[in-house]
């Protein structure tokens, strides 16, 4: 009756599951915890030997690259800039040089003529104004005093063929023709050839006339071909060029010799005119033009005083004329 007797509204016995014999076996079998576990404490933080990036590293980096394009951008756009002002300033310098050099700088007395260089007590007073550092541009220089350079060789030789004509006739009284026509040449060509080809060229690239180039280049071609006859020595023409010296080797050798010599120099001068003469036509102004240089030629004429006066007196005689036959 026991069973009974039990009161079933009282609190049951308290039954713990982890009182189980298997269960107490289990965990006393485990390791104990010494502690629990700090992610962020100082211990475990050393055992991680790797390196951290920041976040905020991370996050500014495509900022810091965008800014050094943009500097960098910003920088070859005002270097541009900066190249652009430079070649405007030097275009300018130079348009500035050009019309100075055009007009002329009489008022200052640099264009005074200084050539050639003759003593103050000379009666005859230099003739023409030749400045290559004031004058010619710089790109043109070197190839103006080369044509200089030329011309006093021509001259030089024009003058050794008078000496070896004066003993071509020394030989044979029959070459007193050739010793003739030589000295009419070296008085002639000499200064015609500084009036004809030399200075058309200084003008052509101290003021950029298409005229003057033009000009040049007719005259000169001639120039060339005349080289040649003289190379070649057609006799009683007053050229010591190969064909008289080679005639002369069997009559005086010494005198053939001497002519030889004459011979090469006009070889030379031969050769150095062509190479000048395709010189300056790949480096003269390609602004040059036929129509510029008949503009040149035409404001030129109606400019000039001579001319002027000329027009102006024949058409005064033509109207006085006009009136007495009424």
């Amino acid at each position: 009756m026991s069973e009974f007797d039990s009161n079933p509204f009282a609190d049951p016995v308290d039954v713990n599951p982890f009182q189980d014999a298997s269960v107490t076996q289990a965990t006393a079998r485990a390791h104990p915890v010494s502690g629990e576990y700090n992610p962020f404490s100082s211990t475990e933080m050393g055992s991680h030997s790797g390196t951290t990036i920041p976040i905020s590293e991370v996050s500014s980096q495509p900022a810091i690259l965008q800014t050094s394009v943009e500097h960098s951008a910003k920088a070859d756009l005002i270097k541009q800039q900066e190249e652009l002002e430079r070649k405007a300033a030097e275009l300018d310098r130079k348009e500035k040089e050009l019309q100075n050099r055009s007009t002329g700088r009489t008022n200052t007395g640099a264009n005074e003529n200084n050539w050639p260089p003759l003593p103050s007590f000379f009666p005859v007073k230099p003739c023409f104004d030749q400045n290559f550092e004031e004058d010619i541009p710089e790109e043109y220089r070197r190839i103006c005093k080369r044509m200089y350079y030329l011309w006093m060789f021509h001259s030089a030789t024009l003058f050794l063929n008078l000496l070896a004509c004066l003993a071509y006739f020394t030989v044979d009284n029959q070459y007193g023709v050739d010793f003739g026509l030589s000295i009419l040449w070296f008085i002639l060509f000499t200064p015609v050839a500084f009036v004809c080809w030399y200075r058309p060229v200084y003008k052509a690239f101290r003021s950029d006339s298409s005229f003057s180039f033009f000009f040049f280049f007719f005259v000169f071609f001639f120039q060339v071909a005349v080289y040649i006859i003289q190379t070649v020595g057609i006799p009683r023409w007053g050229n010591s060029g190969w064909i008289t010296a080679i005639s002369m080797i069997r009559v005086n050798l010494a005198v053939a010799v001497v002519m030889m010599v004459v011979a090469g120099f006009f070889t030379v001068n031969a050769v150095l005119a062509v190479i000048l003469l395709k010189m300056v036509h790949a480096n003269y102004r390609r602004s040059a033009s036929v129509s510029r240089a008949l503009q040149e030629f035409s404001s030129g004429v109606l400019t000039n005083r001579t001319v002027q006066t000329a027009a102006t007196a024949a058409a005064t005689s033509a109207a006085q004329g006009s009136f007495g036959r009424s």
